[in-house]
């Protein structure tokens, strides 16, 4: 704990980086429900790159960088003249203590007038859960404070359903190999529409990532999904906040 507190006081960061920003949109609306913020080189690498300097020992402070450069790089894109939140990605394994652990982050809208209610920070089931019971206590320290949590990559990590039914975050991200080609797949569809329902009677919110094609897009809008992320609609924008296309607007401009 005491490593932690000693890394909230600290204002050394070594990570030379800028973020990405990909729309979440609300297929009912048409409009930008959230914009997540990836992290990218300095120059526009690559997240690989990026990630693979990340050490146990560096962690921590990855993690607050780059909480700081989404914050700041989203509200120099624009995102203060819009009403979507920003989805941020953090490692709990580099959260120590919540409340202190925090204090940057806060800081942070603070200086840029960021409005706090309107962060999303989700973590990847990737990222191997060494004590379930801490990112719990995350995930009920953030909500408590006015913070909406997400699970990234639901499907695809170490945990699943088990992760689940621990604790529950506001949204489920589903992974991109759980609704690629589900216009055709039986079994996707039947994952995917079993998920929801769990989803619904815990009061969870959906989310599709990696959508492709506007066969995706129309099979999970039949089955109920109103939130989706992916190159049908917008690319990563660097340090940037791409517009959006609509499926029907693109197959227009095409025709």
């Amino acid at each position: 704990m005491q490593r932690g507190c000693q890394g909230c006081r600290s204002q050394d960061h070594d990570f030379d980086i800028a973020m990405a920003f990909q729309p979440i949109v609300d297929i009912q609306t048409g409009r930008t429900f959230a914009f997540e913020a990836l992290v990218r080189g300095s120059n526009g690498e690559g997240a690989d790159e990026v990630l693979s300097r990340v050490t146990p020992e560096n962690r921590y402070a990855f993690d607050q960088r780059c909480r700081v450069a989404a914050i700041e790089g989203a509200v120099a894109a624009g995102i203060l003249a819009t009403d979507a939140r920003l989805s941020i990605n953090f490692l709990p394994n580099a959260v120590y203590s919540p409340a202190a652990c925090i204090q940057l982050t806060l800081k942070t809208a603070r200086a840029t007038s960021f409005p706090i209610e309107r962060l999303i920070f989700e973590f990847t089931e990737n990222e191997e859960m060494t004590d379930t019971d801490h990112v719990k206590n995350i995930v009920e320290s953030y909500r408590k404070m006015g913070f909406a949590t997400a699970i990234d990559d639901f499907g695809a990590g170490h945990a699943g359903l088990g992760l689940l039914a621990k604790f529950q975050t506001d949204y489920i991200k589903l992974d991109m190999e759980l609704v690629r080609g589900i216009e055709t797949s039986l079994p996707r569809r039947m994952i995917v529409e079993g998920v929801i329902r769990i989803a619904d009677s815990l009061g969870i919110t959906i989310i599709a990532e990696g959508i492709e094609t506007k066969a995706e897009h129309d099979a999970l809008r039949a089955i109920g999904v109103r939130y989706i992320q992916g190159y049908l609609f917008a690319r990563p924008g660097f340090k940037c906040l791409p517009e959006i296309l609509l499926p029907d607007e693109r197959y227009a401009a095409v025709a």
